[in-house]
């Protein structure tokens, strides 16, 4: 995709959608504060950076030889989402206050998140050809795009608990972010095995 406004669009339109990673920010906005949650735009953005470079580096050569790498990748992401939450709904249930949601988290769940791989091998182009140096401009654009879309997600959470009496609905948000990453897991691990 080398026309620039269709890759913008393409940005927008897989970043924008409901993820993840998009699930953490906003629960880190409604939890922190605006403020606070702004360092984790700079874990998404290195998650899908790393992410992508190494999966159009490294792994899509293997993902042709080794057909089940796919499978196994899509479990293991799964596999770490369901553990997210877990977490986040234990947090709520043993009354233990809800902490803001660490860096390395984000980033890791980035570096997971499927929508890394519709970036390197679709949306970004010459990254699948190898050519890394003419894909610089369209990954300088990306993660100016990454910074505007999380803001937006951060935003969105912190709009959530905004003038919010005590931490009940910061516990609600709490609630529900478990059941979106809880629902992500399942979707992608299924993913997996279907078809």
């Amino acid at each position: 995709m080398t026309e620039p406004i269709a890759f913008v669009l393409a940005v927008i339109g897989l970043l924008a959608t409901p993820g993840p990673t998009n699930t953490l920010l906003a629960a880190s906005g409604a939890t922190v504060g605006f403020r606070r949650s702004l360092p984790l735009i700079l874990a998404e953005a290195a998650g899908y950076l790393c992410s992508i470079l190494v999966l159009a580096a490294v792994l899509g050569p293997a993902t042709q030889s080794w057909p089940l790498f796919d499978t196994a990748l899509r479990v293991l992401c799964g596999t770490y989402l369901a553990y997210l939450a877990w977490r986040h709904w234990n947090a709520v249930l043993d009354g233990v206050e809800v902490q803001p949601v660490p860096f390395a988290r984000v980033y890791v769940t980035t570096l997971l998140n499927p929508k890394a791989l519709v970036l390197a091998f679709t949306v970004v182009p010459h990254l699948a050809s190898g050519a890394f140096a003419a894909a610089v401009p369209y990954l300088t654009g990306l993660v100016g795009l990454i910074v505007l879309l999380a803001g937006c997600w951060i935003t969105i959470g912190a709009c959530l608990t905004a003038g919010a009496a005590g931490p009940s609905r910061r516990r609600w948000v709490q609630r529900v972010s478990a059941g979106v990453l809880g629902l992500f897991a399942v979707i992608i691990s299924g993913s997996a095995f279907a078809g």
